[in-house]
């Protein structure tokens, strides 16, 4: 029998407790449930090396399919006593769920949302249009939380520092009347977002640059429930340099 996930993770019947073994690379990770090796898929590109221990109790979702290597995808944890989600596709969900619901009042003024629209050899996450004009919106999960501070990111990122440009480029030639980069962090502890300069400093030379050019940087902390994420707060930015 698996072993299904207990109290207090509210779950489906395809969610299931495992142990922690080992990540051979970014996207596979080995663990053990009910005493066999498994192999389950990683939805996050991060390091995560504060969360990903061996030993280390984390759940998974069986989710099978004909062109899958893996059966599972390595889901979440528990950490310090707070549930995290590690999926990093869950950020950009729950953004659209909360535009095409008016849920987030910095983001008001605005009737029509479309995902991913194409620009500049490229795409954005979200493009919104209304009364308030046009704004563009990129998204960026992120898991590390230490001492009450979140950081993005855990690992280089020039895909990170590319989408900024691209935002401070629509302001520039009038593409867009607004753009922002939310940071939605999957886990409830943080009460102050940096950039993380020790990993990536040229991303977090790029934030302050988009910041300084007009692009708005909102992080927000988001409650992990029943493997969905649901809206907080929007937490302070600090964007003093460190390293």
């Amino acid at each position: 029998m698996l072993r299904r996930c207990s109290s207090p993770v509210r779950h489906s019947d395809q969610v299931f407790e495992a142990r922690f073994l080992s990540r051979p690379n970014r996207f596979l990770a080995t663990l053990e449930l009910d005493g066999a090796e498994i192999e389950a898929f990683v939805p996050n590109p991060g390091r995560m090396h504060e969360l990903m221990i061996p030993g280390k109790s984390m759940y998974v979702r069986l989710n099978p399919g004909d062109h899958r290597r893996t059966d599972y995808d390595l889901i979440g944890l528990h950490h310090d006593g707070i549930l995290i989600s590690l999926d990093s596709n869950l950020p950009n969900r729950f953004m659209r769920e909360m535009l095409v619901n008016h849920s987030l009042p910095f983001f008001s003024g605005y009737d029509d949302v479309q995902s991913e629209p194409r620009m500049y050899d490229g795409r954005f996450d979200f493009r919104l249009s209304g009364a308030n004009g046009v704004q563009l919106i990129e998204v960026k999960s992120c898991t590390l939380v230490e001492d009450g501070k979140a950081s993005f990111p855990d690992a280089p990122t020039e895909r990170g520092a590319r989408h900024l440009r691209g935002l401070m480029r629509a302001l520039s030639e009038g593409v867009a009347s607004r753009a922002a980069v939310v940071f939605v962090i999957q886990r409830p502890d943080a009460t102050v977002f940096s950039p993380n300069d020790a990993t990536d400093p040229v991303f977090g030379t790029t934030l302050r640059e988009a910041y300084r050019a007009g692009v708005d940087v909102i992080p927000l902390i988001t409650m992990v429930n029943e493997w969905h994420l649901d809206y907080v707060r929007r937490i302070a930015l600090d964007l003093t340099v460190t390293h």
